[in-house]
This record gives structure tokens, sequence and C-alpha cells, in this order.
């Protein structure tokens, strides 16, 4: 799928300044007019990317959320959620904590035209200036490397990155950057069926299914990608991370006898169709799980049909950038989101229940157990902060043992792992990481009187609620994609406290101040999200 050949490109640019010389320069290749590029001016492109990425957004993703604030039809859930999303702009865009805690791995998609010439070391110093992005900002390295089949280590570094270059006709440089947190990529999904899909009614009723299944835990609002067919699901899948990213709206709304990709717009507006109707809404329930939709037919094999599915989260990081004879040219960002909450007027969710986390787990849990599926609670006191990695640990030793620290018992545990903390504050970003990660080890924990509240983001699996239910655990939720809010109004104080080795991944204990949460499963069997799943 081609980086230019998708129609116009209407996004709004600004130059990159790269010193004298170094940028692109006239050159001849074969007794034609070529584009010399230096390493300086992939350099400094790339880390101007990856700071606007930490820390901006998009103009039409903010005018997307205020959509959700203006909408009379959206639930008082929905209206809180898309403020928090504004207002963790307005903070980011101060450039210290980044819009997310996870501040994705490196992804940069590049065509070079064939007259361009380059030291040939492009990969390298892309990456290299990506990474010194990470290092120099107050991002989180997420990047695991493979030491046996078992054994992991942080590289340190967020490298390695994925660069894919490609070679097109011409004598220009065309890149496309993301920074891809985990959360929304693991919502993306293959899905390998037959020419018996390809029917309205069988189709509708599977991408409603889908589209439930993908749930909440990947913070929406979304803009929702799907991609029916390919010449491999390789194909399909990049055009669904592409198309998530709105960077093929360009491409023809009909399609045609030479097998061209095409957009659909009918069955785009049935997509938002379906994910109103899942009740989901923007992560609290309601109808805003998605503000965009992107629906791509592309050909296919006569005995294959794949079906992709993915979704961009509101932390929507990605930008295009080019190089031409003309100059360094990255797309613009929004510098002042704060715009976008002028005039707004949110009626969010009822007054909340304060919530003392300083009390015994015993009277916090009776408090929690007294509230109704979806009440919004202001957390105040002690939470221990831990995730896949610490939870990995925790088992092993209460497998070992018989027993596990404390802290677990004692504390409700926050699933999170976050950013680098800026020098001055207590916290960096330090938003929800997605709780059915920590599914696995419920049961295990909760048996031996830990994690009897927990806190994260997204539904939970049926194996968790069964072991919420029969131990009479609560599951809270918070706003994921808030991070820098997070980090900024509500955490007043982080230790590490076990764990050091593992960085971001360690065991935290943080006091928090009026955190926002809404009540999800609520111990007796009360499930937030009931009404979405299959058969209700």
């Amino acid at each position: 799928m081609s980086l230019a050949g998708t129609g116009p490109d209407r996004a709004r640019y600004r130059r990159i300044a790269v010193r004298a010389g170094r940028g692109g320069r006239a050159a001849s290749c074969g007794g034609l007019p070529a584009l010399r590029v230096g390493d300086a001016a992939l350099a400094a492109l790339a880390r101007e990317a990856f700071t606007d990425l930490a820390f901006f957004l998009r103009p039409d993703f903010l005018a997307a959320m205020r959509r959700v604030i203006d909408d009379p039809e959206a639930s008082a859930n929905d209206r809180f959620v898309a403020e928090a999303v504004l207002r963790n702009a307005v903070i980011a865009a101060e450039g210290v904590l980044p819009l997310c805690q996870d501040t994705g791995t490196v992804q940069i998609f590049a065509e070079r035209g064939h007259r361009v010439v380059t030291s040939e070391r492009d990969e390298a110093v892309l990456a290299a200036a990506a990474s010194g992005v990470y290092r120099a900002r107050n991002l989180r390295y997420s990047v695991m490397a493979p030491l046996t089949v078992f054994e992991e280590r942080n590289t340190g570094t967020n490298l390695p990155a994925q660069i894919d270059i490609q070679a097109v006709p011409g004598r220009a440089y065309r890149f496309f950057f993301a920074a891809k947190g985990g959360g929304s990529s693991n919502k993306t999904a293959l899905f390998q069926e037959s020419k018996a899909l390809l029917e309205e009614k069988a189709l509708e009723r599977f991408l409603a299914e889908k589209i439930r299944a993908v749930g909440v835990a990947a913070c929406p609002p979304y803009r929702i990608a799907v991609v029916v067919g390919g010449l491999s699901p390789e194909t399909t899948l990049k055009t669904v991370k592409l198309a998530s990213a709105g960077f093929l709206d360009g491409l023809p709304r009909k399609g045609g006898a030479k097998g061209a990709a095409f957009r659909d717009p009918e069955w785009e507006a049935r997509l938002m169709r379906l994910a109103r109707e899942s009740g989901l809404g923007a992560q609290f329930g309601g109808r805003w799980l998605a503000h965009g939709a992107r629906f791509i037919r592309l050909p296919r094999h006569a005995g294959s049909c794949p079906v992709g599915l993915g979704v961009s989260c509101n932390a929507d990081r990605g930008l295009r950038g080019k190089i031409t004879p003309g100059g360094v040219f990255l797309e613009e960002v929004e510098r002042r989101p704060a715009r976008f909450l002028e005039g707004a007027r949110v009626s969010g969710p009822a007054a909340a229940a304060a919530i003392d986390l300083g009390r015994p787990m015993e009277e916090v849990l009776a408090a929690l157990r007294g509230l109704p599926v979806g009440a919004l609670v202001k957390l105040s006191g002690p939470l221990i902060v831990a995730r896949d990695i610490a939870h990995a640990r925790l088992a092993r030793i209460l497998r070992e043992t018989g027993g596990v620290p404390d802290y677990l018992r004692d504390h409700p545990v926050y699933y999170a792992g976050p950013a680098k903390t800026p020098r001055g504050l207590p916290s960096g970003s330090f938003g929800p990481t997605t709780a059915q990660r920590m599914d696995g080890y419920l049961d295990l924990f909760m048996r031996a009187g830990a994690s009897l509240v927990t806190l994260g983001k997204g539904n939970r699996t049926a194996v968790a609620m069964e072991a919420l239910r029969a131990h009479g655990g609560v599951f809270l939720g918070t706003i994921g994609g808030a991070a820098a809010l997070i980090a900024k109004e509500h955490i007043v104080r982080s230790e590490t406290v076990d764990f050091a080795d593992l960085g971001m991944e360690a065991v935290r204990k943080i006091t928090v101040r009026d955190l926002p949460a809404f009540v999800i499963y609520d111990g007796r069997g009360g499930d937030l999200y009931a009404p979405a799943r299959p058969g209700s």
C-alpha cells in the first residue's frame, strides 16, 4: 500500500530546520536529477516526529473529542471521558508529561524514491534518532529482548525499531511515523474467512460480534479499521495499521476490475452504528466507542478471504513526513489543544463517592461492595502498582512459599507501568494497563487473600469475573488515555517497594488523591458491561 498513491496529500506540514548543506540537496543519478539526503536530515526528522508524537495530537482527533462533549445523545460517562482526554492533551502539550504512559514502540514506514541518494545507513540513523528522544524525554522503555525462550530483559533504549523502507519511483522520501502502544496493538486481529462471509447479513453479524469483542481495554473512543480481502495476511494487517491511523483516507470510494483498494463509506457508517449499538461507549457505557471508522476492501485469492480489524486508541500517534527538493517537512500537530475545551459544558456523572484507601482492606471492600456498577468513586490513599512481569514473580513466590508479600493483601492493586518521572514531580505519566493481562493470576492471589480490590482498564475475562464473584472481589476502572492528567492531578507520592530491577515493571506504592474510577464488577456478580455481551 503506497504512502503516496492514496490520493492528494492534504496534510499540513511544518518545515524542519536542518543545518545548511545537511538536508536534501540536488544531485545527479544516472545522468538524471536526483535528491541527496544526508544523515542529518533523516535524524532531524525522526527526532521531531517522535517528540511530537509523545506530547501532541492532530487537530482532527481533538475535534472528534469535542464532538463527543457536544453530542446531546452522549452518555454522561462518554462526556466525562472525552473531557479527560482533552484535559490530558493540554497537560501533555506542556512537553513534560507524555500523553500516555505507554509511549509505544518506534515504527517507521517509508518510501524512498529511486532517485534519492543516501549514505545507505537510513535504518540505523532513524532508529538512533528516535531512541535519543526516549532517552532525553520522560518516555518509557517498553521493548523486551529475548535472552532465551522464557527469559527477557528490557533493552533500555526502546530499540529495536520496526522500520520498513521500500523503493518507489521519483526523487522524494516519504514517511509515516507511529508510536504504537501495546494496548491497542493487542486488539489487532486477523480472521481467515471464506466467500460465505461476503454476504450483507453475514458480514454485519460478524462485525457486530468482533467489535463487541474488542471491548474498551484499548482506550476508546477509537478509530476502528476493518479490511476485507488481501493477497496475503501480511498485506491485510499492514493495511489495517495504516487505515486505523487515518493514513489511507485518500483511497478511492469504489472498486474496479483491476483490483485497486477502495474505501466503502456505507460500510464505514455501518461500523459506526455497530459501535454505538454495542453500548460500550467511551470506556464506561454510552454511544461513543468509536469516533471514526475505516472500511477498506482489497483484492483476494479466490480461495481466501482474510479479514483484519484494528483500532487506534485515544493516544492517536501517527504523523507523515517527507524530504523533497523543497526541504524537510513534518505533519503539523495541534500546539494549543486548550482551544477545544473553550465554551465546553460537560455534565458528567453524578457525584462521586469518596473512598479512603488508608482504611483496613475489609472496610474498603465493604464501602465498594455497597455501590452499584457504574458508580463513580474518588480514591484517596495508598495503592500498590504491579502488572505483567511483577505478577509472574509474585505468583512464583506464592507457589514456592505459600504466601505473598503483605502489601498485596493490605492495599488495592493498580495495574500500571509508568513513564519516567520528570524532575520535581512525584511521578511520570501513569495511566492504567489492560486488566485482562492479569486475569490468569487473579484467582490464585484472591485465594491467598490478596488482590481483593483491583484497578485497571477494560473489561475482564470470564475466568476473572468468576474469581471476583467467588471471592467477593471488586474491580474498578479508571480512564485509559489520561496518563498525564492522572500523574499531574492525582498522584502525590510514588516509591519502589519491590523488584527494582524491573524498571517500569517494578512494584510501587503510590499515594493518590481523588483519583476517579468506576465500579466495573461489584463483588456480587454485577457487571457494568453485561448489556454489551452477546445474548444479553
